[in-house]
């Protein structure tokens, strides 16, 4: 490989060198081959040696002018006089031609490409010759033309001109086979003759198309477009022409690689491939007109390169890598090859995953990429990764991820390995070395001795696997682990091995401790929980007795109705009171106090007795509530508050007076007629010391009916009161209309789902017989 390397090394060398001296000179390439052999020669040098000085500065050397067109030889009289020293004048008028050709000599020595030639030749011939863009035609096999390089055109137009036919009217085709250049300076001539490129023609007045090189070997037409018209000036031809010649030596030193593929190199790489293990491809890139690399094409490979196709070594060499390995387009792979080529440095590319398929089975391996640049093409290498190493990295972390580790004993050796996590989850530092199976019950606590003693003793002599947990003392405690172990038995059944592994079973072991012990607190305290909710049912029941049908008061019809929490295990502190007063007007309350449990119940019941208490010996209810609010104050838990409705009916006036702490408004169904009362002014109960109580009142006509009620019937998780309110009053248009309306129908409706609240319900209505009695009377 490194001979290989050399030799395109010096290749690249020695064209370059002689590219230098055709820019220079004007010779041909064999006439500059033999100049440098002889420079060798003569200076007792290699040719390499003589190749490299000739790219830093030309050693003076007289020689001879090049026989071509009188300004070359001009110009090769110039160098070779400036070379030996003479201190002759150059003709007058080919200074400035001189200095020029050498610019445009010197310019185009690193040029890596025709595209980079046609833009090196359009910065210099844009001030000398007036040119505006500049193209390169090379001839095909098949006839025609190709666009091989361009500058100062649109990528559009050079598409729309990449491949011109063999057809007549052509200039630069005529150029090429006659090997004489073309002057198109009448525009209006031209275009009847010719098929002038360009969208629109007219954009470039004038043209040159020259061939390269000058004669019967011309293979590529050289084109010069310029935006002004009218005729070449005498200069400019002689530029153009000598330009041409330049071109011709640069354009052979590309035409080596491209055109000598498989070439010599490949053939010399494949010879050496043929006998190399591992799998390696060389690859020339194939380049667009542009200079970009469209594609890479495989010149050699090694008999274990294999393709998508499944063509292996000499059978891949001549395809394409987009063909024989499609994936690669746009992946980094491409970008790192592109980089090998423009820095000359190798590419290592990661690792990455590839699908085989062994045994009809798809099989993913990992490779490594490598590209290094030899000549002008890639040497492109790939190994796989070893799979053993990579199960053996995959055993080692499902042990370390498992905190498990392997162990074997060979029954008849006695020897005995252990995985590295085996020695850490023992406890045991690698320098001590594996346990004798026999002795592995003296690394466990007394207490589990016996069990794992008798697993291991029924492996032994009878081939009986185990799945045994124990114990052992750690510096940081007591640590859990388990050991399953099976025996690999001799054809005569005698076990012969032992295979097993440990595991540190620590932290799940904890964790069911942990959730053991919150278990049995949840249990206890679920148990209390529950020791209080009867309690408090009891009291309540005994606090609260609830009517087994509906009563009358003080000709009004009452029913109640009190539904617990379904959830939960508290009993809540809604509460109801329906009686008839000393004077013959009945009192209606309905109240809740925030909370669960017995000491809501207590706060109910002291609410409700005093309530009773107070109203019934002649307070008002305004009175009362502002009573009562003192009494949440300043009873033992200052923080407790109430809601509550208080209402006190008149028979003889048919009259309702009523007033609220922080109570939902009552709903009154009247003829039909569904609404929510307006609330007079109230604070809950205990929130404020001073709150101000306000009463109003409600004149009742037969068949009316009105609901008091706790929150529990309208409130939902996730909605607003509002919407209870609007579920409540069409619930009561659709079951509770009318005398006949049910109060267990509208109870259905509104408690569907699950009560998360206690409910209380007081409903009261005036018969309609009342109009009738009125009309007797």
């Amino acid at each position: 490989m490194e001979r290989l390397r050399d030799l395109a090394a010096t290749s690249a060398v020695l064209e370059r060198a002689k590219g230098v001296l055709m820019a220079v000179t004007g010779c041909t390439p064999n006439a500059a081959h033999e100049e440098l052999a002889q420079r060798a020669r003569d200076g007792n040098r290699t040719l390499l040696e003589q190749c490299w000085l000739t790219l830093g500065a030309l050693p003076p050397r007289t020689q001879p002018a090049a026989p071509a067109a009188p300004p070359l030889s001009a110009l090769g009289s110039v160098t070779a006089a400036g070379r030996s020293g003479s201190a002759g004048s150059p003709p007058a008028g080919t200074t400035d031609l001189a200095d020029v050709l050498g610019r445009i000599g010197r310019d185009l020595v690193p040029v890596g490409s025709p595209h980079e030639l046609a833009g090196c030749l359009l910065s210099h011939l844009a001030p000398e010759a007036g040119a505006d863009a500049v193209m390169l035609y090379e001839r095909l096999p098949e006839g025609g033309l190709g666009l091989i390089g361009y500058a100062g055109i649109e990528p559009a137009l050079a598409a729309q001109w990449r491949h011109v036919p063999p057809l007549t009217g052509v200039a630069a085709l005529d150029a090429v086979e006659s090997g004489e250049p073309f002057w198109l300076e009448d525009l209006a001539t031209d275009r009847t003759r010719y098929q002038l490129i360009g969208d629109p023609p007219e954009q470039w007045g004038s043209r040159a198309w020259l061939p390269v090189p000058a004669g019967d070997a011309a293979h590529v037409a050289l084109g010069v477009l310029r935006r002004q018209g009218g005729p070449f000036a005498p200069r400019e031809r002689e530029l153009l022409r000598a330009v041409a010649r330049l071109c011709a030596g640069r354009l052979r030193a590309f035409d080596s690689p491209r055109n000598g593929a498989p070439g010599d190199v490949a053939q010399t790489v494949q010879a050496v491939f043929d006998a190399l293990p591992g799998a390696a491809i060389l690859l020339t890139p194939l380049r667009a007109p542009s200079g970009e690399v469209e594609d890479y094409r495989i010149d050699a490979a090694t008999p274990e390169a294999v393709d998508v196709f499944g063509r292996t070594g000499r059978e891949m060499v001549g395809s394409h890598i987009l063909e024989s390995y499609p994936s690669v387009a746009g992946e980094p792979l491409w970008q790192g090859y592109l980089r090998a080529l423009q820095t000359g440095h190798p590419f290592e590319g990661e690792p990455l995953a590839y699908q085989d398929v062994v045994g009809d089975m798809p099989v993913t391996a990992t490779y490594s990429v490598r590209a290094a640049p030899l000549g002008e093409g890639l040497v492109v290498t790939w190994l796989r990764h070893d799979p053993v190493e990579r199960q053996e990295q995959r055993l080692a972390d499902v042990q370390r991820l498992g905190n498990l580790g392997w162990a074997n004993w060979n029954l008849l050796t006695r020897e005995a390995s252990w995985a590295a996590q085996t020695y850490a989850v023992l406890g045991r530092r690698p320098g001590q070395g594996p346990v004798p199976l026999e002795e592995v019950p003296g690394l466990v606590v007394p207490e589990d001795t016996g069990p794992l003693t008798r697993a291991i003793d029924g492996l032994v002599s009878e081939g009986r696997p185990f799945d045994v947990p124990f114990r052992i003392e750690a510096p940081t405690g007591v640590r859990h682990l388990r050991m399953v172990a099976e025996a690999v038995n001799a054809p005569d059944g005698t076990p012969v091995e032992v295979h097993s592994f440990v595991q540190d079973l620590t932290a799940q072991r904890s964790a069911e401790l942990a959730l053991v012990e919150s278990e049995r607190a949840m249990l206890l305290q679920r148990g209390i929980l529950q020791a209080e909710r009867a309690l408090a049912a009891r009291l309540q029941h005994a606090l609260l007795p609830l009517p087994s049908k509906p009563v009358r008061l003080a000709g009004l019809r009452v029913e109640v109705a009190y539904l617990p929490a379904q959830s939960g295990i508290h009993v809540g502190g809604d509460w109801f009171s329906a009686i008839e007063l000393p004077d013959l007007n009945a009192l209606f309350v309905v109240g809740d106090v925030a909370g669960h449990g017995i000491d809501a119940v207590a706060t109910m019941a002291q609410l409700r007795f005093t309530a009773k208490g107070m109203v019934s010996t002649g307070s008002s209810l305004t009175g009362a509530l502002a009573r009562l609010n003192q009494l949440l104050l300043h009873s033992r838990d200052s923080q407790t508050t109430a809601t509550m409705v208080l209402a006190r009916y008149d028979p003889d006036r048919h009259v309702l007076a009523w007033a609220q702490a922080g109570h939902p408004p009552p709903l009154l169904v009247r003829r039909g007629e569904v609404r929510f009362l307006d609330r007079p002014g109230g604070m809950l109960l205990g929130a404020m010391s001073s709150p101000d109580y306000e009463s109003l009142e409600l004149r009742l006509e037969p068949g009316d009916r009105l609901l008091l009620y706790t929150d529990g019937l309208v409130e939902r998780p996730g909605e607003g009161l509002d919407a209870g309110f609007d579920r409540l009053a069409e619930a009561v248009r659709t079951h509770g209309s009318g005398e006949s309306g049910s109060l267990e129908a509208l109870l259905a409706t509104m408690l569907a789902d699950e009560r998360r609240d206690d409910v209380c319900v007081l409903d009261i209505r005036m018969p309609l017989e009342d109009v009738q009695d009125a009309a007797d009377g």
